[in-house]
């Protein structure tokens, strides 16, 4: 008898609560807000690893929730969209000096925000989801 090795399905073993999309739009703020006061060297580091993190966990919710709609769904494509601009944005390396710093973190802020659009449109988190 031969043994499978395939790979467990993408919801096994995954956390199935929702995203914390009023924190994650929060860690955007702070970089997109009208009178958002420039970070710190450190502040900067730390958002830019939480906005990371964020796009991370909210890339594979909102392929998933996108995944369940018909091929030919216009919504469908737009959140498709979305998580590939997000992956890119994953990949690229920001400039050394403070204002490219900046602009990639405000990039994978504007990522963050959109993310949570389409999981929330998408049914994301169901009751969990906030208003904005």
């Amino acid at each position: 008898m031969a043994t499978s090795t395939s790979q467990p399905p993408p919801t096994q073993g995954r956390d199935h609560r929702p995203l914390d999309v009023e924190t994650m739009r929060a860690c955007a703020r702070r970089l997109l807000a009208d009178d958002a006061e420039l970070p710190t060297v450190e502040e900067l580091e730390t958002l830019t690893l939480q906005l990371r993190g964020h796009v991370m966990l909210a890339v594979p919710e909102v392929e998933m929730a996108a995944g369940a709609l018909p091929r030919d769904d216009v919504p469908r494509a737009c959140a498709l969209a979305c998580v590939g601009e997000a992956r890119m944005r994953l990949n690229l390396e920001p400039g050394h000096a403070l204002p490219a710093q900046v602009a990639h973190a405000q990039r994978l802020a504007r990522s963050v925000n959109a993310l949570c659009d389409h999981y929330e449109n998408l049914g994301g988190g169901e009751n969990g989801g906030s208003t904005h």
